[in-house]
């Protein structure tokens, strides 16, 4: 049977964060320190994780970090996490949330491998404000390149994620409109949420859905598509056909309500939401040496518990456990 809460979503989509070490220092993200610890495991224990979950019904997986790419290996990984099947005998649908930085090269052999679909997060296209965003020199070149890399090795559709901040970068929305249509990638901008490690959020910094489709609608008009119900994002296309641009309104147009994740930390946490309170320590159990049969009932009672929803910009707000890089994006 596949995983269900006790609110009736079935979980089909996992998130496995396999470092939190980025050779970025986003000014979202990061407070631009380096003297933090880092958290990975040995790419079996997550393949285990992977394995059982899949056993569970799990049919999506997207590998994420901290930089993913960072990890010497991962593109043996993705060629045993394509070897799994699930429930009805299929591969998994596999994906990748990178910087882009380190992509270029290694996007033809994970698509050998079996990555089906890439994301790269770049939050502007002029190369100085990437410079500040990211506080890395010279970075917009490699991003750029990763991105038509894909492309060219069929990691398609290709989407750029943009996270938007008032006053830092919102007039980046129609450059990215115009990148979405000369580059052929879907853009999708993403609602600033409060998981930044400097706990700056506040609702006045949020570019709102609305917002951006207002102003992207003075570059062109756009006509919104169907997307479904567990997809994060609303979707548009421009009225000539040309560009698709997404956007991940948690905060203005929260979307808990048919969520179909759970995600794995770097360190071997289960996580039932991205604004959790807690996590569930699956690794233990392994260490301690739990059978699989042992870790599924774990897991399914774990999953059962999950939250109904987050509660962003509510009196009484409590930030998550852990900031987004040590959740995993």
């Amino acid at each position: 049977m596949p995983l269900t809460d006790k609110f009736g979503r079935g979980i089909h989509d996992l998130r496995i964060s396999i470092t939190d070490r980025c050779n970025y220092r986003c000014v979202y993200c990061r407070t631009g320190t380096n003297g933090a610890a880092y958290a990975e495991l040995p790419f079996d224990d997550y393949l285990r994780m992977a394995r059982i979950l899949v056993g569970l019904g799990i049919t999506k997986i997207r590998l994420t970090g901290g930089e993913p790419l960072l990890r010497k290996g991962v593109v043996e990984f993705v060629r045993e996490l394509a070897k799994l099947r699930t429930t009805t005998n299929e591969k998994p649908d596999i994906a990748m949330t990178t910087n882009g930085h380190l992509l270029a090269e290694v996007a033809q052999p994970l698509k050998d491998a079996g990555l089906d679909r890439v994301t790269v997060s770049m939050d502007a296209v002029d190369p100085d404000r990437f410079a500040r965003i990211t506080r890395v020199p010279n970075g917009f070149d490699s991003v750029l390149a990763g991105v038509r890399a894909s492309r060219r090795a069929g990691l398609e559709p290709v989407k750029v994620n943009c996270v938007l901040l008032r006053g830092f970068n919102e007039d980046q929305i129609i450059p990215f409109g115009k990148f979405a249509r000369e580059e052929a990638v879907v853009v999708r901008f993403i609602e600033f949420m409060p998981l930044e490690e400097d706990r700056v959020w506040t609702p006045e910094i949020v570019v709102t859905l609305d917002e951006i489709v207002k102003r992207m609608s003075e570059y062109k008009p756009l006509v919104e598509i169907e997307h479904q119900r567990s997809e994060t994002a609303r979707r548009y296309l421009f009225e000539d056909g040309v560009g698709e641009i997404g956007i991940i309104a948690p905060v203005s147009h929260p979307f808990c309500g048919h969520c179909s994740r759970i995600r794995i930390t770097s360190d071997g946490k289960l996580r039932t939401c991205l604004f959790s309170v807690w996590d569930h320590d699956l690794h233990e159990l392994m260490r301690r040496g739990a059978s699989d049969e042992k870790l599924s009932e774990f897991i399914v009672k774990v999953v059962e518990k999950k939250e109904e929803r987050h509660h962003i910009g509510e009196p009484g707000f409590v930030p998550a456990s852990r900031t987004m890089v040590h959740i995993g994006g």
